[in-house]
């Protein structure tokens, strides 16, 4: 059995902002996964705004609209960060290994071209019972990696400042 592990701490001037992007195309899975999210960002004090799409290829596209929101809204609210959660279980074909791979790729790119916090929880598993394992918060709490593996980069882009000074004003 896995042995459970402290809750990472993490330090940050403002409460960070999250953007959660969940496919929802295995329900039960999703709820595992945001469960685990969730737990995190309340244990840290972080907002979020949750969004849901229909696959993990959309995920990337979704992250993108919201960044590039900014350019046609200025005193929208930024997001310091955000988790992609998703699952991908392989079937007769390739095709879960085209979505798995594709979608972080895209997570990646992201993240490297424009300087991203990005938690990726998108699962790519052999059966659904292995990806409920994987997401249920009490096993192996993917969901709840993910969202630290967002923060920890939030952090780390605070640390080299990385993130422009808050603008928003609220309306």
């Amino acid at each position: 059995m896995e042995q459970k592990k402290e809750p990472a701490v993490f330090k940050f001037e403002d409460k960070p902002h999250i953007m959660i992007v969940e496919s929802r195309f295995y329900d039960d899975v999703a709820d595992h996964l945001l469960a685990g999210v969730k737990a995190v960002l309340e244990r840290t004090g972080a907002t979020y705004e949750l969004f849901a799409v229909p696959g993990a290829l959309e995920i990337p596209a979704t992250i993108l609209y919201a960044m590039k929101s900014l350019d046609f809204d200025a005193v929208r609210r930024r997001y310091d960060g955000y988790v992609a959660l998703g699952t991908v279980i392989k079937g007769s074909t390739r095709h879960h290994e085209v979505v798995g791979d594709v979608s972080a790729y895209g997570l990646q790119k992201l993240a490297l071209l424009h300087t991203l916090a990005i938690g990726n929880g998108i699962l790519t598993c052999d059966t659904k019972e292995q990806a409920l394992e994987r997401a249920n918060p009490a096993l192996h709490d993917r969901g709840g990696a993910a969202a630290e593996a967002c923060l920890k980069l939030v952090e780390l882009k605070h640390h080299f400042r990385l993130m422009p000074k808050r603008r928003w004003v609220g309306r």
